[in-house]
């Protein structure tokens, strides 16, 4: 919904992701949590709570849709990432949720800290009715006193965030255990899932897998993945967490699991400290040894025969990791059984005979970003709203149908964000999109353009972008801005405050022409509609980077006939 009367349940790629997840595992939850909000919320301010119930609105339209367009039940929703929460929001949306008939939607709070949420929650019985799950992020494994005397369930509802390497993998083996034995966490959400974005953005790779070249299909099952899978094959969302002291005496921990079927499930980390940090926060020292561990299984679980057995080694000295092997089961006699472990290793033991490492053809290899890419946007019916191998970094840039154009720009790609939304990060003033090799240096950008907005619209194409997500506003390079006044310049940044060029150009708004932006060496040049417009502007320093595309707002424009060549 960018606008008020704009319900669209079919942009983006989160629908596909969600029903694939779900053909894999229906057991799988799924969860809400705005970032950003658009701007019409606000009602222009920047704050998603001066009208509770037009936000509270927009949330249960989603689930609505989910659900009318998708068959997606929504189980949780949160209040909003990272940020304040208000009390009166978090009633109206219930209130909301249940007069839609949506009472099953449990509600989370508040994605930041354990505090001032939990605190509030001991204050305020409604408040306390209504939430159902304290979420906090990168909580460090500890929780806080008033936390635990809410008896709500605890969630590490963000966590991980680390670069997807074998220390990555040591970080989530150690947090995935730990969350729950030091912090009382039932639930640990790994930001991200995958990292499927250009590796010199912000938080490069830090996905439990990497899927960054959609180009040439090359993809790579990192070792969080495998370190994933000694807990989610062997347990389900529903499955409750005995309560033991999971501290092992030699470093390291234990959780144990059942179905309440008679199935058990025993995850045991011994990651050291250096082989397990994650990006936040800081670890405080400890130390872990090889150890002789025995296990004593009591109740139902005394009459437990064997338990298959799955194991890991991160490798660190060796460089040679052992990841999700399966090895003999482990005899219990009399209830107890006993394990040599060694450091930095992960064991499953679980009464489940299902686990499996599949034999998957090889990924094709990996390949650079063509140096040569067109990209004319002329789909009729495209699988998804944005175009491939753009990276939006403030607005959205979408497949648009140009009805009342009758010649060769009826199928465009367009800049939809007309105000700029109640933001997360610091989204830039303007709009951008970038594509392409960060290692690019030398390239010719080509583009059709179309400025909608009147008087003072405005379109760009730039190349040696070095810049985006939340460090969007600070992002440099070489930009060849034209404005609907009939004048362009040329920048050497996002901003435009560096000037570097600035003339007549006799661009108007709707009509197309062809912006065209040259980069060699430390000259650059720019052509409108084939004809040479500036020369030899002196880019100062040799800097490389992606090609872009933007507006000088937040406004509609349209680019169409997208061409690189590039060294």
């Amino acid at each position: 919904m960018h606008y008020e009367n704009d319900e669209n349940y079919f942009r983006g790629y989160e629908w596909w992701l969600m029903k694939e997840a779900k053909k894999r595992n229906p057991k799988i939850k799924l969860i809400g949590l705005p970032w950003t909000f658009p701007a019409w919320i606000g009602k222009g301010e920047n704050w998603p709570y001066d009208y509770p119930d037009v936000t509270a609105y927009y949330i249960v339209s989603w689930i609505l849709g989910a659900k009318q367009y998708h068959d997606l039940d929504i189980d949780y929703i949160g209040i909003w990432n990272e940020r304040a929460f208000s009390s009166k929001y978090i009633k109206l949306l219930r209130y909301t949720l249940d007069k839609h008939g949506l009472q099953q939607v449990r509600i989370i709070a508040s994605d930041r800290l354990w505090e001032p949420i939990s605190f509030v929650l001991l204050l305020d019985s409604e408040l306390h009715g209504v939430v159902d799950v304290i979420g906090a992020h990168y909580p460090g494994t500890k929780t806080v006193p008033n936390a635990l005397l809410t008896k709500k369930k605890l969630w590490s509802s963000e966590d991980y965030s680390t670069f997807n390497d074998e220390v990555g993998a040591g970080c989530w083996a150690r947090i995935l255990n730990q969350n729950y034995v030091n912090g009382n966490m039932t639930s640990t959400i790994a930001w991200n899932l995958v990292a499927s974005y250009y590796e010199e953005l912000p938080f490069g790779r830090c996905g439990l897998m990497t899927a960054q070249e959609p180009w040439s299909g090359h993809y790579k099952v990192e070792a969080p993945i495998w370190i994933t899978a000694h807990t989610t094959q062997f347990t389900q969302p529903g499955w409750s967490y005995l309560q033991v002291d999971g501290h092992l005496e030699g470093g390291g921990s234990f959780v144990a699991l059942t179905d309440g079927l008679g199935n058990l499930t025993i995850i045991i980390e011994t990651m050291t400290h250096n082989h397990s940090q994650c990006i936040r926060p800081p670890l405080p020292h400890f130390s872990v040894t090889p150890q002789r561990a025995t296990f004593y299984l009591k109740g139902s679980f005394y009459m437990v025969e064997t338990l298959q057995v799955w194991h890991s080694r991160l490798g660190f000295e060796s460089g040679n990791s052992s990841l999700f092997q399966q090895l003999h089961p482990v005899k219990v006699w009399k209830g107890s059984f006993s394990l040599d472990l060694n450091v930095d290793e992960v064991y499953t033991l679980t009464t489940l005979k299902t686990g499996q490492k599949c034999g998957c053809p090889e990924p094709p290899p990996p390949q650079p970003f063509p140096s040569n890419y067109k990209d004319d946007f002329n789909i009729r019916n495209p699988p998804f709203s944005e175009a491939p191998n753009f990276a939006d970094q403030t607005g959205v840039f979408e497949y648009f149908i140009n009805a009342s154009d009758p010649g060769d720009h009826v199928f465009t790609l367009r800049q939809v964000v007309v105000q700029r939304p109640i933001t997360w990060a610091s989204d830039a003033d303007q709009t951008i999109s970038v594509i392409g090799n960060f290692q690019w240096v030398n390239m010719t950008v080509t583009c059709d353009i179309y400025i909608e907005k009147q008087r003072d619209g405005g379109v760009f194409v730039a190349g040696r972008v070095d810049n985006g997500g939340i460090y969007v506003r600070r992002t440099k390079g070489v930009f060849f801005w034209v404005f609907a006044d009939g004048t362009y310049r040329v920048t050497g940044d996002l901003a435009g405050e560096e000037i570097l060029m600035k003339g007549l150009s006799g661009v108007r708004d709707n009509a197309w022409h062809t912006l065209t932006l040259n980069i060699q060496g430390t000259s650059a040049s720019g052509l409108l509609n084939g004809y040479p417009l500036w020369e030899n502007v002196t880019v100062s320093k040799l800097s490389n980077g992606w090609a872009a595309i933007g507006t000088r707002s937040f406004e509609f424009a349209q680019f169409d006939n997208f061409h690189i060549e590039a060294s």
